[in-house]
């Protein structure tokens, strides 16, 4: 098979059966096998698929795009301090994240992230793939990140729908306070503690992006 077309393909597959597992045939499984047996199912399709994305990527060819210079590195540099920002403000007292206490953060006043937007881990995988697809770098990475970008920002969509069913008014009364899109004017008032935390990760972060994936990324770019 071609090398784009699978990866095509893989990325179809990760997609479909995410949306798949977690939306129609949801309910369906658990009853059959449980909550229990129905995450190891979901689990083991969701790296299946996204293993099969990664060994396509590498085979695919590299740097077969012109790029969009200068200009494209600085806005992909940009983009990716408030992804990391809405990643790592989302790990805390996230209402949409499978956990016990979902109801109580729902119930509270959003600060920090969730004031930018509901879905913060969402956005920030979104603005992870406008970083990548501003380069204009290769067809392998436009696939990929499009991939992404479609999954998160569709699949938050659709986590709302199901929020709303398995919580009712608490999720709707949050919808409410919150915003899908985000309010780009409120991420200052993120936190001190979470904006240091946040620039010191993603010198870090795009340090490492030089190891990984060969190509310097963030200010490394240009110092160094």
């Amino acid at each position: 098979m071609d090398p784009i077309a699978e990866l095509a393909a893989a990325s179809l597959a990760f997609v479909g059966t995410h949306f798949a597992l977690s939306h129609p045939l949801r309910a369906p499984l658990v009853a059959r096998l449980g909550e229990k047996g129905f995450l190891p199912v979901y689990s083991l399709v969701a790296f299946a698929t996204l293993g099969w994305m990664i060994l396509a990527f590498r085979g695919a060819p590299t740097a077969d795009l012109p790029g969009s210079g200068e200009i494209g590195w600085i806005a992909s540099t940009l983009l990716t301090v408030p992804a990391l920002l809405l990643f790592l403000g989302s790990l805390r007292n996230n209402p949409a994240l499978p956990a016990p206490g979902a109801m109580a953060a729902a119930a509270r006043e959003p600060t920090g992230v969730f004031a930018v937007t509901r879905h913060p881990m969402m956005w920030g995988f979104a603005l992870w793939a406008l970083s990548h697809i501003v380069l204009w770098w290769s067809v392998r990475t436009l696939i990929v990140a499009g991939t992404v970008l479609f999954l998160a920002l569709v699949g938050a969509h659709m986590q709302d729908r199901k929020k709303e069913a398995l919580l009712g008014a608490g999720w709707t009364a949050w919808e409410a306070r919150t915003s899908y899109w985000p309010r780009w004017g409120k991420l200052p008032g993120a936190g001190l503690v979470l904006w240091a935390i946040t620039l010191a990760l993603w010198f870090v972060v795009t340090w490492s992006h030089i190891h990984a994936a060969g190509v310097p990324a963030g200010v490394w770019r240009w110092v160094g």
